[in-house]
This record gives C-alpha cells, sequence and structure tokens, in this order.
C-alpha cells in the first residue's frame, strides 16, 4: 500500500500573490498595474514609489513568495505529496494569466489557489476571484482549454499560520529590555481598509460592523495573546490597529493609525510595545516602510521601547498548513469526511465563496465561487 498522500482530483498548486517591483524602472510601471483604471498621473505615481525607492526600487515579496515555493515544494516532496507549486502574480511578473496559459500547457485541469491573503475582505480574496476569472478569460479567447479552479479557505486560524506568529511575539518581548517587558503592550497591525469594504467582508450573513474582516483578526489577536499568557504568566495588554492607508481623505477607514496608537501609549505612559503585524504572510514593502521605518520613528520620537514580530513567511510550519489544507480540500472534493483544522470559535471558512461574499463596488465576474461563471 502506497504511503503517497492523495490530492486527487487536483493536480497542481498556484500561489498566487500580489507581486511587486524587482529594480529602480520596475516602479512606476508596477504601480500603473497596481492603479490601472483610476486615472491616477504618472507624476503622482512617482511621488507614491518614493517607499520603493528607499529600498532601492526593490520590493521584497517576490523573493519572499520564491522562499515560500521553495518550502512548499519541500515540504510537499518531503510527505510524499506529488503536486506540482507554480506561482502567479497580480500585478507584476510572473503574470497570474502567463503562469495559468503555462500551467494549462503543462496538462494541468484542476487546479488549487493560495492566495498571499489570510483573511476574508474585497482585496484579500474577491478581487483574486476577479483576476481569475479575467485569466481564464484570455485563455478562453485564445482557444486553450480552461481548467477548472478552486480556491483555498481562508486559514487565518490554522495552527501553522497563528503559532509562528505567536512565537514571533514571544521573541520580540524576550528582546525588550527586562525593565519594561512585563508591562509591554502588543498592537496586533493589518492592513486598513475602508469601513464600507469592511463592513460587508464574508459572507453575507457577517455583513456589519467591521464585517468578517474586522472579525477574523480580532479572534487571531486573541488567540496570540491567551497562547502568549500561557507561555509567560504575563497578561499583555493589547488592540487590534491599522496601518497603509490610502485613498481620498473624505473616505473612512479602518482606525486606529499604528502611529496614532504608539502616540496614545506613550500618553498613557506604556513602558514599552510590540507591534505584530497579523495581517500579512511576509515581510514585504507595507511591513518595512509603515512598520519598521515609519512606526519605529515614530517609536523612537516618543522615546517608547518598539519590537516588531516576525510574519510567517516561508515557515516550515506554514508550508504544513498549506500542505494540510490542500489534502483538506481534496477529501472534501472526494466526498471524504473531513475535520478541518481551526483555532478559536470562528471555525473553520467555507471552502466555495457565497454569492454576496466580499463583494466589488461594480459586479465583475469571479471564479472559484457559488457565482462563478468557470465551472
Amino acid at each position: 500500500m502506497s504511503d503517497a498522500l492523495d490530492a486527487t482530483p487536483y493536480d497542481a498548486l498556484l500561489l498566487l500573490s500580489f507581486g511587486g517591483p524587482e529594480g529602480p524602472d520596475d516602479v512606476v510601471p508596477f504601480l500603473e498595474n497596481v492603479t490601472r483604471g483610476r486615472g491616477i498621473p504618472k507624476e503622482r505615481l512617482k511621488e507614491v514609489g518614493q517607499h520603493y525607492f528607499l529600498f532601492g526600487g526593490v520590493s521584497p515579496i517576490n523573493d519572499q513568495n520564491r522562499a515560500l515555493l521553495d518550502a512548499l515544494r519541500k515540504d510537499f516532496a518531503g510527505h510524499g505529496l506529488d503536486l506540482p507549486v507554480y506561482w502567479g502574480n497580480r500585478n507584476w511578473a510572473p503574470y497570474l494569466t502567463d503562469t495559468l496559459r503555462e500551467m494549462v500547457a503543462d496538462g494541468h485541469r484542476r487546479i488549487l489557489v493560495l492566495a498571499t491573503s489570510a483573511y476574508a475582505s474585497y482585496s484579500g480574496c474577491r478581487q483574486y476571484r476577479e483576476n481569475l476569472a479575467d485569466s481564464l478569460a484570455a485563455l478562453q479567447a485564445e482557444g486553450l482549454e480552461l481548467p477548472k479552479i478552486d480556491k483555498l479557505r481562508h486559514y487565518f486560524n490554522h495552527e501553522g499560520f497563528v503559532e509562528p506568529m505567536t512565537e514571533g511575539v514571544l521573541q520580540s518581548l524576550a528582546d525588550l529590555p527586562e525593565d519594561v517587558r512585563d508591562g509591554a503592550h502588543i498592537a496586533f497591525s493589518t492592513h486598513s481598509i475602508p469601513t464600507a469594504s469592511a463592513d460587508t467582508s464574508g459572507p453575507v450573513e457577517d455583513h456589519g460592523d467591521g464585517g468578517a474582516y474586522v472579525e477574523q483578526h480580532l479572534e487571531v489577536a486573541q488567540l496570540i495573546a491567551e497562547a502568549v499568557r500561557e507561555r509567560t504568566g504575563i497578561d499583555h495588554p493589547w488592540k487590534l490597529v491599522y496601518q497603509s492607508r490610502s485613498g481620498a481623505p473624505h473616505i473612512p477607514w479602518l482606525e486606529p493609525d499604528i502611529c496614532d496608537h504608539l502616540e496614545e501609549l506613550h500618553g498613557a505612559e506604556v513602558p514599552a510595545v510590540v507591534i505584530a503585524p497579523i495581517g500579512f504572510v511576509s515581510d514585504h514593502m507595507e511591513v518595512l516602510y509603515d512598520l519598521d521605518t515609519e512606526a519605529m520613528a515614530k517609536a523612537e520620537e516618543l522615546g517608547l521601547p518598539m519590537r516588531r514580530s516576525a510574519t510567517v513567511g516561508a515557515d516550515p510550519r506554514f508550508a504544513a498548513a498549506v500542505r494540510d489544507l490542500v489534502l483538506e480540500r481534496a477529501s472534501a472534493e472526494r466526498g471524504e469526511e473531513v475535520t478541518p483544522c481551526a483555532l478559536g470559535a470562528l471555525g473553520a471558512s467555507h471552502n466555495l465563496c457565497p454569492v454576496g461574499c466580499c463583494p466589488a463596488r461594480a459586479p465583475r465576474p469571479a471564479a472559484a465561487g457559488v457565482d462563478s461563471s468557470y465551472a
């Protein structure tokens, strides 16, 4: 009897990510891709691109995805899971359509997708599903046989996602000076989004104040804070905060901003803070600039000792979690009984996005959902 793990009916996994520039000449074209259709002048994009130019015009996200690809391939091979792993981006090479075309040419017809976003939201889920639909439409126009695509469920509360971040917070606390360590607060940070988008995140029954986006982040923050208390014996106060706001100032976005929160902590005479970027899979530009640069500068200005904990990145436990999610979904597709791994009270997310889940402002076709045009 074979010990090989069974991913059927799936024959490939696609790592789907945001993409980023890999040199100074890439920055403005990349930002043009990100903002396409919004009519933003090139001069404004050059101003926005200063964040990237501070780091040589290179976003770390592509190298981090290469590391994750390597970790996934090693994990799959080491556990007898024969499933090739590909990589495609929304906004930069390797582009999603090119990767799907390659996968079709290689004979793949049942594809699972891992998006580098753990939570429910339009930009973190629905928009990726729209990108998949756009790419499938492009392949269809070329006369190619279309694969069936499914997206792995949200993994925010999977142990392999939560545990590396918990360990990162513990390490950051340990790195603080001993005289301020026990009184340190934890600021769990994620990307701010418009409140209207947050309120309609997740399935329709979850819509409301903050929607599934806020609820899921609060769940992860609570899980990490409780684990830290259990392992240290200290109940560190914490708060969910936001960063990387963009867009028109008159549109309400989720608050408080991380730098405003640091001001509040300083005013309350909190002795130190650990910032835990739970909303991000890897240490990409929003982490390097908004936290390691801007927030660190604010903390230094205030004289507030600060540490920033690690994201999961290519941690082997996260790679193992992806393997677990693949096998879970494959078993479900084969009609087998499945017990999904999900910490906390919210339980496992849906496998198939329902109608009305994280809706766009203007309806667009989306793959890998109940309302998908591509069976």
